[in-house]
C-alpha cells in the first residue's frame, strides 16, 4: 500500500464511528437495497465493531431513518448550491431539477439507481418511519418549487400551486424513469420541458 492509500486509510479510521457507519450504510443502502443490506456488513464496511453500531443506533431501523434524513440534507446541500448561482426565480425553480441531476451525476459503485428515498420507500411497509421522512422530503420538494413561482405568479396563487404540482410530477417521472436507465438523461429532458413550460407562463 503507498504513502497515499495509507494516509487515506488513516483518515478513514480517525472518522467517528457514527460518520462511518452512516457512510458505509448509505454505500450499502443505495446499491443493494435496504432489506439487502445486514448489519454485519455494514459494520465490516464501517470498520467497526457491531457494539458499536448499537452504541450510536438502537436498531437497523433507526440507522435507516439517519440514511434517509443524511439523504434529504444531501440534496438540499445540492440544491442551495444551485441556487446560489440562480438568478431570479424562473431559475430557482430550474434549480430544484439542477440538483436532481446532480445528483443522478454522482459516481455510485453499482450505477444510478433513481431516487435514494424512494427507494428506500420501496422497500418499507406503509406506517414505517422512513416512509414519512421521505413523504417529508418530497413534499418540501414541491414546497420548494411552489416558493419560487409565487414569486413568479405573485397574482396567480392558484396557478403557482397547480404548476408546482405539475412540475413535482415531471420531476419525479424524469427520476423513476432514470433510476431504471441509469443515467441522468431523463432528468435534464425534465428540466428542458420545465424551462418550455415556465417560458409559457
Amino acid at each position: 500500500m503507498g504513502d497515499t492509500e495509507t494516509s487515506a486509510a488513516a483518515r478513514v479510521r480517525r472518522r467517528p464511528a457514527r460518520e462511518r457507519l452512516l457512510a458505509a450504510a448509505a454505500r450499502r443502502f443505495y446499491a443493494d437495497g435496504v432489506a439487502a443490506t445486514g448489519i454485519d456488513t455494514i459494520t465490516a464496511e464501517a470498520g467497526v465493531a457491531k457494539m458499536s453500531l448499537y452504541n450510536n443506533f438502537s436498531s437497523k431501523a433507526e440507522l435507516v431513518r439517519a440514511y434517509l434524513d443524511a439523504r434529504h440534507e444531501e440534496w438540499l446541500g445540492l440544491y442551495r448550491a444551485r441556487l446560489e448561482r440562480a438568478r431570479g426565480p424562473r431559475e430557482g425553480v430550474l434549480a430544484v431539477f439542477d440538483a436532481y441531476a446532480d445528483h443522478a451525476g454522482f459516481a455510485y459503485e453499482r450505477g444510478f439507481r433513481g431516487c435514494g428515498l424512494l427507494n428506500a420507500a420501496a422497500e418499507l411497509p406503509a406506517g414505517d418511519e422512513g416512509r414519512a421522512v421521505v413523504r417529508a422530503h418530497k413534499e418540501e420538494v414541491e414546497r420548494l418549487i411552489a416558493g419560487h413561482l409565487a414569486e413568479l405568479l405573485p397574482d396567480r396563487p392558484g396557478e403557482a400551486r397547480a404548476t408546482a404540482e405539475h412540475l413535482a410530477f415531471l420531476l419525479e417521472g424524469a427520476m423513476a424513469r432514470a433510476g431504471l436507465e441509469g443515467d441522468g438523461d431523463r432528468v435534464r429532458n425534465a428540466r428542458s420541458i420545465a424551462a418550455a413550460l415556465l417560458d409559457r407562463l
